[in-house]
């Protein structure tokens, strides 16, 4: 067997692990960002309910639009 092909089956081994990974990580992202929905988000109307709706519904996708949009606006109108 050729160096190539030795790294070719060493990357085909490991890709999984990376897949897996990638999983795991996506998953604790989005059970931070629920949480952090959950507890700090103000219960007014039905914001929070909604938020919580869609990321738990859309997993990580929800989750990071949680993040990039309305995160930022909730700290920066009630400081938490």
């Amino acid at each position: 067997m050729d160096t190539a092909a030795a790294g070719i089956a060493v990357m085909m081994m490991m890709l999984p692990l990376l897949v897996m990974a990638v999983g795991v990580a996506a998953t604790i992202f989005w059970i931070w960002m629920l949480v952090d929905c959950a507890t700090k988000e103000p219960a007014e109307g039905n914001d929070k309910l909604t938020w919580v709706l869609i990321i738990v519904l859309t997993h990580w996708i929800g989750a990071l639009i949680y993040l990039l949009v309305r995160r930022p606006k909730r700290i920066e109108e009630f400081g938490a």
